[in-house]
């Protein structure tokens, strides 16, 4: 075994908390997500997960892919429910009814759940202080229902709910920045993360169910059948929307900002929508307003980060 072998070794848990015979589409990159976080996490973690794919493909009645405990919520619910989970527990460890340890507290909900419908339920639990994890698993789209936009799907994506045609160029207003809205309940982490960097994600992860209080977790999570990409592509396009910047990996630990990731050669944003066919009916135009818009979005968050 090579040096980077042992590293890589010691580093990932090889065990399965999320285990595999789940009916996820081919190629999908948010399955993949799980498992990482799970890796990350380790079998001491109750998890609450929010109505989507995730919960649609790990749960069909009697079978499970769960090796921890695992609640299913309404789409409005996981960051309430998790928060309940962790004051109870909190409760009957000081009541000595459960002996005192480590748990990891985790709420998981796609960019609907998170963006939209459990908006207002995460900033409470976020500005309430509950040591807990929130991870969205962020595939643009409302993915399970059939391809509907969220506040999270990008400036100029078709969607069945923004279709691209003769009246109408996609979705039509800026993905909802929801990292930064984490930042902004000056909570002790947040961070991005993608699995096409998974090394990146998992020491995420882990720092972020280390830190005392709540942390914020935003997974870009390719979607071959929504997105509109070969299946085998999802790692790909992962990749390409981070060196392009339209995704930048990026962690903020009590208020300072620390880019981990600088692309060694930035790409255009073209070469990312190019092969996705959600993209492929844009002009020119719309193209280097895309790029004008990532560019700005960018150089925000270097500034951020040379100042810390």
């Amino acid at each position: 075994m090579d040096r980077f072998s042992v590293f890589t070794s010691r580093l990932v848990e090889k065990s399965e908390n999320f285990t595999s015979g789940h009916r996820a589409c081919q190629g999908c990159a948010e399955a993949l997500a799980v498992r990482l976080v799970l890796k990350a996490l380790g079998r001491d973690t109750i998890v609450a997960m929010a109505t989507g794919c995730m919960e649609i493909i790990s749960s069909p009645l009697p079978l499970t892919a769960w090796k921890v405990p695992w609640i299913h919520n309404a789409f409005e619910n996981p960051a309430a429910v998790i928060s309940g989970c962790e004051s109870g527990m909190k409760a009957l460890m000081r009541k000595g009814r459960v002996p005192k340890k480590k748990i990891n507290f985790v709420g998981m909900g796609g960019d609907g759940a998170t963006a939209d419908i459990g908006m207002g339920p995460l900033s409470g639990a976020l500005e309430r202080g509950h040591d807990m994890v929130y991870v969205c698993y962020d595939n643009e789209a409302y993915m399970n229902t059939g391809i509907q936009r969220s506040s999270s799907t990008p400036y100029g994506a078709s969607t069945t709910t923004s279709p691209a045609g003769t009246v109408s160029f996609g979705q039509q207003t800026e993905k909802k920045n929801l990292t930064q809205i984490a930042v902004a309940h000056n909570i002790p982490y947040v961070a991005t993360a993608c699995p096409s960097f998974p090394f990146d994600l998992l020491e995420k992860v882990k720092k972020a169910a280390a830190l005392p209080g709540p942390a914020y977790i935003h997974i870009l999570s390719v979607c071959p059948t929504g997105w509109r990409i070969q299946t085998e592509d999802a790692i790909k396009f992962g990749r390409l929307a981070v060196d392009s910047c339209i995704f930048p990996l990026y962690e903020v630990t009590h208020g300072k900002y620390n880019l981990n990731y600088r692309p060694y050669k930035k790409i255009p944003v073209e070469e990312y929508l190019k092969g996705q066919g959600r993209f492929r009916h844009l002009t020119d135009e719309e193209i280097s307003h895309i790029q004008t818009t990532v560019d700005r979005d960018y150089q925000k968050i270097l500034k951020r980060c040379e100042e810390d």
